[in-house]
């Protein structure tokens, strides 16, 4: 793997955590942004950290850690995803000014299987089913998971019209239900939809994948899903 300068956002976070340890463990340089440095795993590498709240960020401190960077990766997302509606579409929201105002291009973003059936500004009429989805997803899951998070996937939906309308080189990684299993590295992925029978995927698992698309120039401004 070529070892690339990579910033990571939400570091110390469920799959930001796991990007943070597998980019150094790959001997990637290493940026990571986060609330609390003090919060991060301990670590030997090459590491610069970053102290930073996306709910009310420092457009320059912000623009001086992505800048130089082969690739931004945002693990973003709310610590209560019933009361913390807004927090990720206002933090990429940040990230993507702060990368369009250095010129820095790679950026990579998670987000959750269902979104692409969940109405936005920028997709107000989506399809009514994912194209990867098996009939307990169309009838059953997908309408349980956008009673119970509406608030999350509407916000998760707005922060994919941020990505899609950077012009930077994006990727969107929708995985379904995450989970604390170990790394594998061994997982199915699909390009514009989600994956048949697949209702789970380890944080672990994503955070792998989401390292593996930085030298991926076909993942350029795709949605990716991607299921154990």
């Amino acid at each position: 793997m070529i070892r690339n300068r990579v910033t990571i956002f939400a570091a110390t976070g469920g799959i930001g955590r796991h990007l943070f340890e597998q980019a150094l463990a790959a001997g990637h340089e290493v940026t990571a942004v986060v609330r609390t440095p003090a919060n991060l795993p301990s670590h030997d590498g090459n590491v610069h950290t970053v102290a930073a709240d996306l709910a009310d960020p420092d457009r320059d401190v912000l623009a001086a850690a992505v800048d130089g960077a082969d690739a931004v990766l945002s693990g973003l997302g709310p610590r209560n995803p019933k009361t913390d509606a807004g927090v990720t579409s206002r933090g990429t929201r940040a990230i993507v000014e702060a990368m369009q105002s250095v010129g820095t291009r790679r950026l990579i973003v998670v987000s959750a299987a269902p979104i692409g059936t969940v109405p936005s500004p920028g997709r107000p009429h989506p399809p009514k089913h994912d194209p990867g989805d098996g009939f307990f997803m169309r009838h059953l899951g997908v309408r349980f998971a956008q009673s119970m998070f509406r608030a999350h996937y509407e916000d998760l939906a707005l922060m994919e019209d941020v990505v899609r309308d950077s012009g930077l080189d994006w990727t969107i990684s929708r995985p379904p239900k995450l989970t604390d299993k170990p790394l594998t590295g061994v997982y199915r992925t699909a390009y514009g939809q989600n994956i048949r029978g697949g209702f789970s995927v380890s944080r672990a698992d994503v955070a792998h994948h989401m390292l593996s698309m930085i030298d991926q120039p076909e993942t350029i401004k795709q949605v990716v899903g991607i299921a154990n």
